[in-house]
């Protein structure tokens, strides 16, 4: 069935860490939040963002949203312990149940590394929503600094189709990483998915995703 006139809700749930070294913590964070504000654009859209260590007070805004942002550092070419543990957690009772299938997923991460094989977490994340049969909504951007014109200003300049990578500088603590232009690309994904969380629930099922 379709909600033409429905408020869509968009939760996003991250990690934010800091390896140990709390002046760096919350470069993951600053996504989440850029994230949150790209989907809050979307009129009729409310977002919730769940810090993953507190998810125990916000299963029931996971299970009722509409779409779900999975977001963590990448560590050793993978997402971050917390985000995994959360991840576990799942199993008994939403994947069993299969209460998550056919809600939309989308997910970003961040590392100091320019690659820092995140490739490898956002397929981890990925294939997470898949397990829950969840749709997965891309990043929907092209890619900058491809270039000699280009620079690191670009928005999406590293160049991500799965879904939004960032980079922070290890030295830097949020106020300064990640820079402006990975800010603003992971306010233009949350935008789009707000966007595509309205068209799915307006078209019910099997609506298409929306475009940027």
């Amino acid at each position: 069935m379709s909600r033409p006139d429905a408020t869509v809700s968009v939760v996003v749930v991250y990690d934010s860490g800091s390896r140990g070294h709390p002046v760096l913590s919350g470069h993951t964070r600053v996504l989440a939040e850029a994230v949150a504000r790209g989907a809050g654009t979307v009129e009729g859209t409310v977002v919730r963002l769940v810090l993953v260590a507190e998810r125990e007070n916000h299963w029931e805004a996971l299970d009722e949203a509409d779409a779900i942002v999975f977001g963590c550092p990448t560590y050793m070419g993978s997402g971050s312990a917390e985000l995994k543990a959360f991840m576990e957690e799942t199993l008994q009772p939403r994947f069993l149940e299969q209460r998550w299938k056919v809600k939309l997923a989308a997910g970003f991460t961040n590392s100091a590394g320019m690659s820092g094989d995140k490739l490898l977490s956002l397929q981890q994340l990925a294939g997470f929503a898949a397990q829950h049969g969840m749709i997965w909504v891309t990043l929907g951007q092209l890619p900058g600094w491809q270039a000699s014109s280009g620079s690191a200003k670009d928005e999406n300049r590293l160049a991500s189709f799965l879904g939004l990578m960032s980079q922070s500088n290890a030295d830097q603590g949020p106020d300064h990483a990640p820079p402006p232009s990975d800010r603003a690309t992971a306010e233009r994904f949350g935008r789009r998915i707000g966007k595509a969380a309205h068209r799915w629930v307006r078209g019910g099922t099997f609506a298409a995703v929306a475009s940027s």
